[in-house]
């Protein structure tokens, strides 16, 4: 990393070390967001940072948000940050007069990864507290208004997600094949980003079970010293090593090697996917019976790294998207 950019982990650390501790990602269940850390967020300048400095921005890289990203999912955040970002790429590509807003921390608008069916955009994320999502609807991408009190749907991840009607009031921000490669574009970046998010959430997940395997003795010795305790933990380890350097490498492709960026983006985040529900998995067990309890952090992150990946689609379906950016779409073969 530069020095920019270790700056940049830094701030994003400090920040999340300081306003989303394990009390307060409880503390905002079960919506799963805390509006006090989305403001110091907005101040912070994690839109800003999204969007080019032609369009009022910082003008990041797909790497420097990639670094933030992964810090957020070590601190399993409850606030909307990959969902904003994109939506606001969005928004600058389609030259929407709303950008201006959003970025004044005006308006919260999110990004719905999943195509709209039958007038409804179905399980998009912070839907329950955005005030607008941007959504490919019947080839055109939309921007939906998002009606007050909006209930969100239960799910075992605390994620605010809600299903959106698409009404008449809705603006459209592209038509027919510029629509669908707008969504397209914004969703490589959501798979990847929300890939670091997955690295994240596996790294933590690996540390809490080592200190709890330090600490925790049977038979007169740390459990850590068993070999059915530390090789998991240890194939954990070097899985997130892979993992991120697979996300890292996809994030870098995007300046490097932008043909290849989508099928890299999927392939990170259905790696990282698998180690962190391996991790995650790995270290409850290793907790035993405190990880079951909700007073455990592992619980915590074991939810969120299966809520998380499955806001868009089983993750193996992602993998159809390797696929077609590396032989086409299946129409086209």
């Amino acid at each position: 990393m530069s020095d920019e950019q270790r700056q940049l982990v830094d701030a994003f650390t400090a920040l999340y070390a300081r306003m989303s501790t394990s009390e307060q990602v409880r503390a905002a269940e079960p919506l799963g967001f805390d509006r006090e850390l989305w403001r110091a967020m907005l101040d912070t300048g994690v839109l800003e940072m999204a969007v080019s400095e032609d369009d009022g921005g910082w003008g990041a890289t797909e790497l420097d948000l990639a670094l933030v990203a992964e810090q957020h999912g070590r601190a399993i955040a409850p606030a909307p940050l990959i969902e904003t970002q994109v939506a606001a790429k969005l928004l600058a590509r389609c030259g929407s007069e709303q950008l201006g807003p959003v970025l004044g921390g005006e308006r919260l608008v999110t990004f719905a990864p999943r195509s709209a069916r039958d007038g409804r955009a179905g399980l998009v994320p912070a839907g329950a507290v955005a005030d607008a999502a941007v959504v490919l609807h019947d080839d055109r991408l939309l921007l939906v208004p998002i009606a007050a009190g909006t209930r969100q749907i239960d799910n075992l991840a605390a994620m605010p997600l809600a299903d959106i009607p698409i009404g008449p009031e809705a603006t459209v921000l592209a038509e027919g094949p510029d629509a669908v490669e707008l969504h397209a574009y914004a969703l490589d970046r959501w798979l990847l980003l929300s890939a670091l998010a997955l690295v994240g959430i596996a790294a933590r997940a690996v540390e809490l079970g080592v200190d709890y395997a330090k600490r925790r003795h049977a038979f007169g010795v740390p459990i850590g010293s068993f070999q059915a305790v530390a090789h998991p933990l240890a194939d954990s380890a070097t899985a997130v090593d892979g993992a991120r350097l697979l996300g890292y490498r996809a994030a870098c492709a995007y300046a490097e090697e932008p043909d290849r960026a989508a099928e890299l983006s999927a392939m990170a985040f259905v790696f990282a996917y698998e180690t962190a529900r391996d991790a995650t998995l790995r270290s409850l067990h290793i907790h035993g019976g405190y990880g079951f309890g909700m007073e455990g952090d592992i619980q915590l992150y074991y939810r969120r790294a299966r809520g998380w990946a499955l806001v868009y689609a089983e993750p193996p379906l992602v993998l159809d998207r390797v696929a077609d950016a590396r032989y086409g779409p299946v129409a086209a073969r």
